[in-house]
This record gives C-alpha cells, structure tokens and sequence, in this order.
C-alpha cells in the first residue's frame, strides 16, 4: 500500500492507494511514514487545486471494496454537483430505494474516500449539517469552501 498526506486548514488528509487505484482518502491526526506512488501524488495534487479553489472535479482512479448498496450510494454522491448539496432522502430516491434513508446515511458514514467521493455534501432533510466522519466542522468548512468559488464566477 501507499500513502502520502496533504496538509489543509482543516487538517492533514491521507491519501491511500494501491498499484492501480485510490482505496482510501481521509482525515488523520497522526501521520505515518509516506509511501507514495504516481497515482498517491495526482490525488495530493487534485486535493491541493480543490483547497485552493482551483478544482471543482477529480479525475482520479478509484477502487472500493463495499457492498452494492454502498456502490450504488457513492455513484449517486459523486453526480452531485460542486457546490450543491441534497438530503439523504434525495440520495434514497435517486437510487431507487426512496425507503432506505437510513441506510443512506450509513453508506455516507462509512465512505472511505472522502471528499473526492463528496459526502460531505449530504446534508439533513431540512437543511441541518447532520452526521460527517471527519466532523461537523470540516463539513461545514468544505461546503462553504465550495459556496466561494461557485459564487466567484
């Protein structure tokens, strides 16, 4: 496995990845020794751009290890548009299972390739910053990071 870390104003993010992919992407609090490959370097490159207003879409390999459900739920997360945000209940219907909102949540919860994969832009039904892994207030801080740029233009 390899590994290498970008350090943000909200924290370090570790980027993991094997010879072909990205498999994981996520807030630390300890650094390990970097490993980095070609692909952990364009992953640290892409997040850089994207902290520094630069990158709306990632255009990296990604490999996951989850269930269909999960699949299913993270190919919905990754057709939400920069800077736009919807429930979990629209993630539920857009998947065809408008009953599994908690189930959603769940999926959103254990995505283990955060930002690229844009959970955070998951929010609650009546607009509240409900459940992030790497906390509220990073949650809050890329969706306003986001709210910069799409208003920018």
């Amino acid at each position: 496995m390899y590994i290498m870390y970008l350090s943000t104003p909200i924290g370090d993010v570790e980027v993991c990845a094997n010879d072909d992919a990205i498999i994981e992407v996520g807030f630390v609090d300890k650094r390990q020794k970097e490993h980095p490959n070609l692909i952990c370097k364009q992953a640290i490159q892409q997040l850089s751009e994207y902290f520094q207003l630069q990158r709306q879409v990632f255009d990296l390999p990604l490999q996951l290890t989850c269930t269909p459900f999960q699949s299913k739920v993270y190919e919905a997360l990754q057709n939400i548009p920069y800077g736009e945000v919807c429930s979990y209940q629209d993630i539920a219907k857009i998947i065809q299972n408008p009953n599994a909102c908690r189930a959603v949540g769940m999926a959103n919860n254990k995505n283990p390739i955060a930002i690229i994969i844009p959970c955070h832009r998951v929010i609650g039904k009546h607009g509240s910053l409900v459940g992030y892994d790497g906390g509220l207030d990073r949650k809050q801080f890329l969706l306003q990071l986001e709210q910069r740029i799409k208003y920018k233009d």
